[in-house]
């Protein structure tokens, strides 16, 4: 399994690289000087003198890259000229509220699909398959923006029973019945197009994996139809599954940007919304970057979890 790994890591090692550097480069090709941007109409050229050799841009295009980039490899990502703040701190806080709210989403995701994958699979009746299907459809058909505004509308308006975004106060924590309150529809609104896919494909491939010899050898001993599913179908599909949830996480987070603009949930969709807006290029920079690192991490923890629940695939790997 190490091996496994070592053998993955250069690869995700010069897409991070090679992201670095088209992060960098479309920065730099961005219309405008950004010491004039961020130093405002009326600034005297003194400050932008300033501005421009406190960004470094000053420098020829290799050292700016450098410098960057070795900042943040020793994590000084300097200070927001437009927001505010060490844009570490910004990171942090937008980071860990984002973190929160994708990992509920997440959760509610992988608990929709399960359900009404077993569902379809264990009670194959054609009422119930459409049901599923048509929820399926409407769930990846409608953007999250139209559905953030649909669950709102009316559960925030027609039928008051909960709060139209924000966080909750006083922290997480502290009331873990209003913080649910506060992280439902939010949390529905990202769940419910990545519930969609994985239900498609975990029913598919439980429907395959039902139809498979070792399943009608049972089922012809009498092994009830639920226990095959659960016990040993379940656990061949889930591979596929995670396959899956590793590239719809990826969209999760996409899709994060809008669901936090619709709620006013103040994660790094948010922050990345401002610093393009107000035009706060250090922000931006580290922001990209981060994404695509966090997106990085989670398909290589996906092959990690999959090549462990399949030893073919370490196997195949390592040869």
């Amino acid at each position: 399994m190490i091996r496994y790994i070592a053998g993955r890591l250069p690869s995700a090692v010069v897409v991070l690289f090679l992201a670095s550097i088209l992060i960098f480069s479309v920065m730099r090709l961005v219309p405008g000087d950004p010491a004039l941007a961020l130093a405002g109409p009326d600034a005297t050229p003194e400050a932008i003198a300033a501005i421009r050799h406190s960004l470094g841009l000053d420098k020829s295009i290799p050292a700016q890259y450098l410098t960057w980039i070795g900042d943040v490899l020793t994590l000084d990502l300097g200070r927001s000229f437009v927001l505010g703040g060490q844009i570490s701190d910004l990171v942090l806080a937008g980071l860990g509220n984002t973190a929160v709210l994708a990992g509920s989403a997440l959760l509610l995701a992988v608990v929709l699909s399960l359900v009404l994958s077993v569902a379809v699979v264990v009670w194959p009746k054609k009422w119930l398959t459409s049901v599923v299907n048509l929820l399926n459809t409407l769930s990846v058909a409608l953007p999250n923006f139209v559905t953030g505004i649909l669950l709102v509308l009316v559960f925030a308006v027609l039928i008051p029973v909960l709060p139209s975004g924000g966080v909750p106060p006083g922290g997480y924590l502290a009331r873990p019945d209003i913080t649910f309150q506060y992280l439902l529809l939010p949390s529905l609104c990202l769940a419910l197009p990545v519930a969609a896919a994985l239900t498609r494909f975990l029913s598919e491939a439980l429907r395959t994996e039902m139809a498979q010899q070792y399943v009608i050898t049972a089922r012809a001993a009498g092994v009830p139809r639920w226990n095959l599913v659960t016990r040993s179908a379940l656990r061949n599909a889930l591979p596929t599954m995670l396959t899956v949830l590793g590239i719809q996480t990826g969209h999760l987070l996409g899709g994060a940007v809008l669901v936090e603009a619709i709620f006013a949930w103040p994660g790094i969709g948010q922050l990345i919304e401002q610093g393009i807006g107000r035009r706060d290029y250090p922000v931006v920079q580290v922001l990209l970057l981060l994404s695509v690192t966090i997106f990085v991490l989670i398909q290589l923890l996906t092959d990690i979890v999959h090549a462990y629940l399949d030893p073919r695939i370490r196997i195949g790997g390592q040869q």
